[in-house]
């Protein structure tokens, strides 16, 4: 690598961004506008996003897994539960080209300590990967089908002592206040574009809940985190969709790409 091209890592990383292939798509223009989100919300916190779809050449694939600093797991159709030993009994629009897809980028990113964000599918598939499992349907989250019309929201409680609850505090101008100054736990409204979840039982053991939402099937894990200080964070909202999403989520994107320059800058032993 050139001096040049070392240095543009240092200061814009290249984040590996997941993505569905448009061409398997129903709808293959609205795929694309839901990826050109995800990766608008890396490069406007300074990061250098790459798209990668189970269309993508197996050798270009793996170039751009060594040349990873950051892992963005994004949102799209259900984990094949096979993954966590359970017959379908909900799961829909199952896609194993992108199960098989991002199986190999977390473990290329686990071999390196890569720093990982998930969002919604994202959640999911780092809690399934990490030995967890889901509810395969939880239909009072599934929201508004994207595009029809205005986002279904929820209130999303966070713990205050989370990775996650820093990253927003940093984007919130005068700080996340507690919501009851009896409960130091934080409350913020979120979209909700998913019909399957994570709950507290079917946590894989690395990882730990820092926010939780009520549902039907009782409360569930909106996000989760690494216990081992690895930078491993996912989130159930989308907050990419900036329409619905409360502002202090930009921190979390700007955290995001921090951890992965820092990362991209660590030699490598």
């Amino acid at each position: 690598m050139s001096e040049l091209s070392s240095e543009r890592t240092r200061v814009r990383p290249l984040i590996l961004v997941t993505a569905p292939d448009p061409a398997r798509s129903a709808n293959p223009e609205l795929t694309r506008q839901k990826t050109a989100l995800y990766v608008e919300a890396i490069r406007r916190h300074g990061g250098d996003p790459v798209a990668v779809d189970s269309s993508v050449p197996e050798g270009r694939r793996q170039e751009m897994l060594a040349g990873m600093a950051g892992l963005f797991l994004t949102g799209g159709p259900d984990v094949d539960p096979s993954l966590y030993d359970e017959e379908i009994a909900g799961s829909e629009d199952i896609d194993p080209a992108r199960d098989a897809l991002e199986m190999a980028a977390w473990r290329a990113a686990e071999e390196r300590s890569v720093p990982v964000l998930g969002v919604c599918r994202g959640l999911q598939a780092i809690n399934v990967f990490a030995g967890g499992s889901l509810i395969q349907d939880l239909p009072d989250h599934a929201g508004t089908p994207y595009g029809d019309g205005p986002a279904q929201t929820h209130n999303m409680v966070v713990d205050p002592e989370s990775r996650l609850a820093r990253a927003l505090a940093e984007a919130a101008p005068e700080g996340l206040a507690a919501t009851d100054e009896d409960d130091s736990s934080i409350e913020l409204p979120v979209n909700t574009f998913h019909h399957q979840a994570v709950s507290q039982s079917r946590l894989a053991p690395g990882l730990r809940a820092v926010a939780w939402a009520s549902s039907s099937q009782g409360r569930i894990v909106e996000a989760a985190e690494s216990k081992d200080g690895r930078w491993i964070v996912g989130v159930q909202c989308h907050p990419e969709r900036t329409d619905s999403t409360p502002g202090e989520f930009e921190g979390l994107f700007e955290a995001f790409v921090r951890a992965a320059r820092e990362a991209a800058a660590e030699p490598v032993i």
